[in-house]
Order: structure tokens, then C-alpha cells, then sequence
């Protein structure tokens, strides 16, 4: 019986996901694929790993227990990436980073490519996600993340507070209808706190756009579908919105880079984080509400 690491990483996949279609698609093959090494694996192994219903796929015992080796088998794959990347001495290879989309589009890309003039031997790997990655596992190495509370078994620089206010469109603000309707995040976004701000300020009877994410916030105000919050750096910014009253402080975040306390040394990772601070340093004002100039 010879099972390779690539076996355990599918039945691991299997678990985590419920089902083939979901691993298949986390590992980046297809269903038959999946379907055929699956069968394989059983066979090699003379024993059934999952048991199938309609509702997924549920491991067996035995299929439990090879999830539980996989787990640690990634687990010290990981621990020996993370070595060996602390070890190179010059900034070069690949370098994951994770941030949000809005974040990214915003005002990430400029950044990276002042990076990549400095560090040319450096390949940048950009996840667009809006939901944590695991650090722990090499998901990415380095995160951007707005957060109040940081997880603390990360290695963390605080770069700027994220001040956020409300905006409307200069040329609609006359329109009582208009600015009663707003465009929000969804319940789901931020643990709620947009939707527990909106229900303090407005209730829900006055929502006239909900989305999932922080990103398209700007331009469902632009397109005068109604009133909402943005942050300063992003509202302040646009020259057909204006800041309607103060910086709501309920709403504000700070700005982190995020790693694995294993990586904070490693140099690719320590020089993109050192770049990001000094490059994020003369853009706090606007960050941080302080620059705007209102709009009238």
C-alpha cells in the first residue's frame, strides 16, 4: 500500500468541503478526477472512507482517522515552509497576500507596483477575499485586514486607523426623498455592525440597497440610489460626494498587516511589511479622516 500526500490531501478536502464537487474545485481538478482517486485510495486502502447520501459525503471511521493524519501532515508541511522561507537571504520567490477586493482595487495596486520596481525577484500572489485566511497553513503569508481585534496568535503591525462617515451626492442633497434612502452592508458584514449602526440611525424600513461586501458601496452612492457610509480615504476622494456630518466612530477600524509569528523574519515577508508601513505612513490623514477638505 503506497498512499502519497496528495491522497491525503483529497480525502482532507473531501471532509472540510462535504463532498466531491466542493474539493475538486479546492484543489483545482474534476469531479472525475476526484471521483477516480477517491475510488483508488478505497481500493488501495480495502476500505470504505466515506459514506455517500444525498446530503454528502460523511467519513468514516477509518476515513476520520486518515483526515486526522492529513491534518497533521499538513500541519508540519506548513511548519517546514515557513522554516525554510525564514531562512532565504535575499527578498525573492513568492509572496501571498491577502486583502480585501475594495482594498485592493482602491488603493493596493500602485503600492505593489512601487514594490515590485524595488524588490524585482519578488512574485506577488494577490487573494482577494473578504473572509480570513489561515496564516497557519500558508493560505497566504501576509494579510491586510481592517479589524478592531486582530488575532493574537498573528504577528501584527497596526498601520492606520480607518475612519469612516457618511456621503451622499452633492447634487441630490436637496432631494428629501434622497436622503432618506440608504445603500448599506449587509447583516453578515463586519459582525454587524453596519446593520446595528443603520438601525440606530435609520431602521431598516429606509434601506434601499443591501450588498454583501463593502465594495460597490461608493458607486451605489454615485449612482444616487441613496445616502451611505464609506470610509474617508475612499469618500473624501470622490469629488461628487460630500461628507454628510462627523466621523462616525462606531464604524472605525484600524489597518493591520497580518503574518505568521514564524514569517515576521523571513525577509521577503519582513520587506514587504516594512515597505507597506512607510508607504501607508503619509496617506494616515486620509485614512484616518483628518485630510478631507468638504465639499460644498
Amino acid at each position: 500500500m503506497t498512499l502519497a500526500w496528495d491522497d491525503f490531501r483529497l480525502v482532507k478536502a473531501i471532509a472540510d468541503r462535504g463532498g466531491l464537487t466542493h474539493a475538486a474545485s479546492h484543489l483545482g481538478i474534476n469531479h472525475s478526477t476526484a471521483f477516480r482517486r477517491l475510488s483508488g485510495i478505497e481500493t488501495s486502502l480495502d476500505a470504505r472512507l466515506f459514506e455517500r447520501s444525498r446530503s454528502g459525503y460523511v467519513p468514516t471511521p477509518a476515513g476520520l482517522a486518515m483526515v486526522e493524519a492529513a491534518g497533521r501532515m499538513e500541519t508540519d508541511v506548513a511548519r517546514f515552509g515557513r522554516e525554510v522561507l525564514g531562512r532565504t537571504l535575499t527578498p525573492s520567490g513568492e509572496l501571498r497576500i491577502t486583502a480585501p477586493v475594495g482594498f485592493v482595487t482602491d488603493l493596493l495596486m500602485p503600492l505593489l507596483a512601487r514594490f515590485r520596481d524595488s524588490y524585482p525577484d519578488v512574485q506577488l500572489d494577490v487573494v482577494m477575499s473578504e473572509e480570513p485566511l489561515n496564516l497557519s497553513q500558508r493560505d497566504a503569508d501576509v494579510a491586510i485586514r481592517a479589524s478592531n481585534n486582530p488575532p493574537a496568535n498573528l504577528f501584527g503591525r497596526r498601520l492606520s486607523g480607518i475612519a469612516w462617515a457618511i456621503y451622499g451626492r452633492h447634487d441630490r442633497l436637496d432631494d428629501e426623498s434622497y436622503a432618506r434612502r440608504w445603500v448599506t452592508p449587509g447583516p453578515h458584514v463586519a459582525d454587524g455592525r453596519f446593520a446595528r449602526f443603520l438601525r440606530m440611525r435609520a431602521g431598516s424600513n429606509r434601506i434601499a440597497l443591501q450588498v454583501n461586501a463593502v465594495t460597490g458601496l461608493r458607486e451605489a452612492i454615485q449612482a444616487g440610489i441613496g445616502i451611505g457610509l464609506l470610509p474617508c480615504y475612499i469618500g473624501d476622494a470622490a469629488p461628487d460626494l460630500r461628507r454628510l456630518g462627523e466621523l462616525e466612530p462606531d464604524i472605525a477600524s484600524d489597518l493591520w498587516l497580518l503574518t505568521h509569528p514564524d514569517l515576521r523574519h523571513a525577509v521577503r515577508v519582513r520587506a514587504f511589511m516594512d515597505f507597506m508601513a512607510d508607504a501607508i505612513a503619509p496617506l494616515r490623514p486620509a485614512f484616518e479622516g483628518r485630510a478631507a477638505h468638504q465639499k460644498t
